[in-house]
């Protein structure tokens, strides 16, 4: 599926793209050392006009718009928003977004399943960057490639619906390894589903050594938002070394 980030570099599909294991990881780290140096000179622009980015990751419909649209409604008198949205297609999300008063900038990847730094870079441009105080970044929903890409944000929230399974952090390790923060989105669900275990999602995300704060809540009833508003007043609080 996606041709910028090695997917397409699997064993399965080796034999057309290169002729050896070397020449793949050869490919790889010239990809991801490209993007590193972009990063970098994302972050420069976010430390230069003391933004916060936060880096919101998930599966398909996790939940990160709604998430969004809540955030903004109870943050938008506090504090400057403006929002990255990365899907494949359609700028659904963007429209979503800018119905609630604040800038967001679609990227549509493709067939690319991340956002990766160069694309962030030319939607930064777009953006009055010296009026914002935060700006959120909705990956593209994946659990797998988007946790390798460094965009040049200061922290990675990554969302796991209640409706998706408790097990997730065991079968995708490196997307929950990347987490400063776990959130249960869709909490509301949790009275009429059998099948996923709040404890049992904690400690599949213990077991990778990641002691990253884990929230519940719900975006649609607002159980739980206050602990997440919380989080992100604390992420604008922090000292500017922390911040750079």
């Amino acid at each position: 599926m996606c041709t910028t980030c090695g997917c397409n570099l699997t064993p399965n599909h080796r034999a057309s793209t290169t002729t050896d294991a070397k020449s793949t990881v050869r490919i790889l780290r010239a990809l991801l050392s490209e993007n590193d140096q972009q990063a970098a000179h994302n972050r420069e622009h976010f430390g230069q006009h003391q933004i916060v980015a936060i880096n919101l990751m998930s599966s398909p419909g996790a939940g990160k718009t709604a998430l969004l649209e809540a955030t903004i409604e109870a943050l938008r008198d506090e504090f400057a928003i403006a929002v990255i949205e990365g899907d494949l297609e359609t700028e659904n999300d963007a429209m979503r977004i800018r119905k609630k008063g604040v800038p967001a900038v679609q990227i549509t990847t493709g067939s690319a399943c991340h956002l990766d730094a160069q694309m962030v870079h030319g939607a930064l441009h777009q953006l009055d960057l010296a009026s914002l105080d935060l700006l959120f970044i909705e990956n593209v929903g994946n659990l797998v490639c988007p946790a390798s890409f460094d965009l040049g944000q200061q922290t990675n929230v990554v969302l796991l619906s209640t409706t998706e399974g408790d097990d997730k952090p065991a079968k995708y390790p490196v997307m929950f390894r990347a987490a400063d923060l776990l959130l249960l989105s869709k909490a509301d669900l949790l009275p009429i589903l059998d099948d996923f275990d709040v404890k049992k999602t904690e400690a599949h995300f213990r077991n990778l050594a990641n002691a990253a704060p884990i929230l519940t809540l719900s975006a649609k009833t607002g159980v739980g938002m206050s602990h997440w508003l919380q989080w992100i007043r604390q992420q604008l609080e922090l000292p500017q070394r922390n911040r750079t």
